[in-house]
């Protein structure tokens, strides 16, 4: 992701994997509104990065797992960043910890000076 015309075609293709998945329209507005969210902070804060999208299957449930990573600074206080309202930006200050409640799993590594990589799964119908 290096323009904002990527973050669009992120969130084309994560609408297109949760169809795949065979996901809810509510499960869909999940995972792309969370997708859209880590591309974003990826790059505004991050200065780009990628997005890797996983089909994933667990006991018959289908699954979406997405990694987010960036090479940017990272994030200097994690349990801040995941708190609402908390911004280094022009945001609201909702997109890591929104992103986490709609997500079924989420995972944050970051290290000073070595970007920050967001793993967030949903299953369908959890």
């Amino acid at each position: 992701m290096r323009t904002e015309e990527d973050l669009l075609t992120v969130r084309h293709a994560v609408r297109a994997a949760t169809l795949r998945a065979g996901f809810s329209i509510v499960d869909q507005t999940r995972v792309v509104t969370a997708a859209s969210e880590l591309a974003r902070n990826a790059f505004i804060h991050g200065g780009g990065g990628s997005v890797t999208i996983e089909y994933l299957t667990l006991g018959g449930n289908a699954g979406l797992r997405l990694t987010v990573d960036d090479n940017g600074p990272g994030i200097r206080d994690i349990d801040a960043a995941l708190t609402d309202g908390f911004t280094t930006g022009a945001g609201l200050g909702h997109g890591l910890g929104g992103a986490r409640r709609l997500m079924n799993d989420f995972e944050l590594h970051t290290a000073s000076g070595q970007g920050t990589t967001v793993i967030a799964t949903r299953w369908a119908g959890r």
